[in-house]
């Protein structure tokens, strides 16, 4: 059995006993899956239909904590429940979890409304946007992470501390280097393929240990939704082999950081490229240029979503291939815009200021929703930039700090629009949370540089 699931092979899968266990998740605020096993049987019997989870797991940090000040929930309305109701165009087998199918959900409320903050409406709002405008959305990200010899459990147990990289060296593009990874990498691939997942590749990145797997494109939500279910799948499949990996955007400071690429292009409904003409610059339709200028005009303010975390922003440095300017230009990798493809075939925007930590729904959606205020509004492109962006006195800085990003995110009337005040708000109520964590926490750095010397 492979790939995705219709209810009835479903059913049968469960009357063979090939399939026991389905798992019902939601996308939450951090891009991760959280839900219920269901007894299989269960979940077709109502299941399937619709479940409930806490109206926390939109409120809440990385460490699950019940942040306080959310307008959405808190103790002051007791915490709720919210309503699951599984997308069953997402049903599917998880190869790598013997006897088990995966479902992402919808959350609503109880009158069945998506929830406005949930990240898989925040993105499903901006594709209805584009779709009324006669256009869809097709994207991809590229996932790079670290791999370790080591154990998630060993690693915790060592406190977090570096652990040791698969590999000794930077394995960039390295044949010999990865296969001796391929125990995981292969298991990875194959295991996402048989999910309906259509890995494309994977390869060695810039560092000692570090990856990167490669999805092809896809409608703008099923790209999201392949993403989320290919982080997860990784962390599985790499915990099964007895190791761990982390797609934390800068996770050692002499190492490179992580990043989550993300190309994009629209289309018409009939199929038809709408980013491409092959008389116009590089080939780019005037739609194009226009969607461009809007990433550009409004780069600060979609910052945040790309780079959500304190931890993001350390990836930000130059030489390192991370940009520091969010300029764009064709084929060059210094830029935080580039453009990419053939110009009598094919051509997108490949937006490189995203990390690894990145949730795919807020980013798709922050991007597309700058994109459309460019069209919209006509805008026009500014003038290319040529040579090394990391040299460029004038250029547009990216935000160099979480604080800085979300105030621009805070400040944003375009996002406003686009996501509504509620969203924006809960989003920048979750930034200034992160902030204040960072702030009040001693860090290692902190011990090793003024334990003795101060």
């Amino acid at each position: 059995m492979r790939g995705a699931l219709t209810i009835e092979e479903l059913q049968q899968a469960v009357a063979e006993g090939a399939i026991d266990t389905v798992l019902v998740a939601l996308v939450d605020m951090q891009g991760r899956l959280m839900g219920k096993r269901f007894q299989a049987e269960f979940f077709l019997e109502s299941g399937h239909r619709e479940t409930h989870g806490c109206n926390y797991l939109l409120a809440t940090d990385l460490e699950m904590e019940t942040v306080p000040g959310y307008k959405s929930t808190g103790w002051q309305t007791g915490y709720g429940d919210y309503a699951l109701k599984p997308d069953l165009s997402t049903l599917r087998v998880t190869p790598w979890l013997p006897g088990t199918a995966l479902v992402l959900a919808d959350v609503q409320d109880h009158r069945h409304h998506d929830i406005p903050h949930s990240p898989r409406a925040i993105l499903k709002r901006q594709r209805a946007r584009l779709e009324a405008m006669g256009l869809r959305a097709m994207m991809a990200s590229e996932l790079e992470f670290f791999l370790f010899r080591e154990s998630f459990e060993e690693v915790q147990a060592a406190g977090y501390r570096w652990p040791t990289p698969i590999s000794a060296y930077n394995e960039d593009y390295h044949i010999f280097q990865t296969s001796k990874e391929e125990e995981v990498m292969r298991a990875i691939r194959t295991g996402l393929n048989a999910a309906g997942i259509p890995v494309e590749n994977s390869k060695g990145e810039a560092s000692a240990g570090q990856e990167e797997i490669n999805v092809r494109y896809a409608e703008a939500l099923v790209s999201a939704d392949n993403h989320v279910i290919v982080k997860n799948g990784c962390k599985e499949i790499a915990w099964s082999k007895g190791r761990a990996l982390t797609f934390m955007a800068k996770p050692d400071t002499r190492a490179a950081g992580s990043s989550a690429h993300i190309h994009q292009s629209l289309w018409t409904l009939d199929g038809a490229p709408a980013f491409l003409d092959p008389a116009g610059p590089y080939g780019m339709s005037t739609l194009m240029r226009r969607y461009l200028a809007g990433l550009l005009a409004h780069a600060s303010e979609i910052t945040y979503f790309l780079a959500p975390y304190v931890n993001s922003y350390k990836r930000f440095a130059a030489g390192t291939f991370a940009p520091t300017k969010a300029i764009w230009s064709a084929d060059n990798r210094t830029a935080g815009y580039r453009i990419v493809g053939e110009e009598t075939k094919a051509i997108r925007v490949e937006c490189r200021v995203g990390g690894a930590d990145l949730n795919p729904h807020l980013a798709y959606a922050a991007l597309l929703a700058a994109g459309i205020d460019g069209i919209e509004r006509e805008l026009e492109l500014e003038p290319e930039f040529r040579g090394d962006a990391y040299a460029a006195a004038r250029a547009r800085e990216i935000p160099t700090n979480l604080r800085d990003a979300a105030e621009a995110l805070r400040k944003s009337k375009v996002l406003r629009a686009a996501l509504g005040d509620d969203v924006v708000d809960h989003y920048v109520h979750a930034a200034r949370w992160e902030i204040a964590e960072s702030d009040r926490c001693v860090t290692d750095w902190d011990r090793a540089r003024g334990f003795e010397r101060a």
